[in-house]
């Protein structure tokens, strides 16, 4: 009878074991950041989101709707707002003029940001609002 074999793994099992692990790890690193990255580009998303639909709020809140625009940013400057009013066109008959002292307006907010993919994004968001013809 020979002498008792050792039980073990050979170099090659280790090898392959290490490959299939390195490889394992790398498509769960990937999976994660990818994660994060949009979630952070959602944060974004849903903050300008509030931001557009604040300034939509705040359209003709101070002063009479009239037709102009408006820019300005957030407090931690990193997004840019416009607001943009126009009349709006959207009359039944445009050959007959309606008599009323209100006036229907367009108004639309567009929000501008920097992403963490160093991108710029925007979003735009409008609605119709009623204010005294001019």
């Amino acid at each position: 009878m020979g002498a008792p074999r050792e039980r073990g793994f050979t170099l090659i099992e280790v090898v392959v074991a290490f490959v299939l692990l390195s490889l394992v790890l790398a498509t769960s690193f990937q999976i994660f950041t990818t994660g994060l990255a949009r979630a952070g580009a959602l944060d974004d998303r849903s903050r300008a989101l509030a931001v557009a639909q604040s300034q939509l709020s705040l359209a003709g809140m101070d002063q009479p709707l009239k037709e102009g625009e408006s820019r300005g940013e957030t407090e931690d400057r990193r997004f840019r707002w416009t607001t943009t009013i126009t009349p709006s066109d959207d009359r039944p008959d445009p050959s007959r003029p309606v008599q009323s002292a209100f006036a229907l307006f367009h108004v639309a907010v567009r929000v501008d940001w920097q992403g963490p993919d160093q991108h710029d994004h925007s979003l735009a968001l409008a609605t119709l609002g009623l204010g005294m013809r001019q």
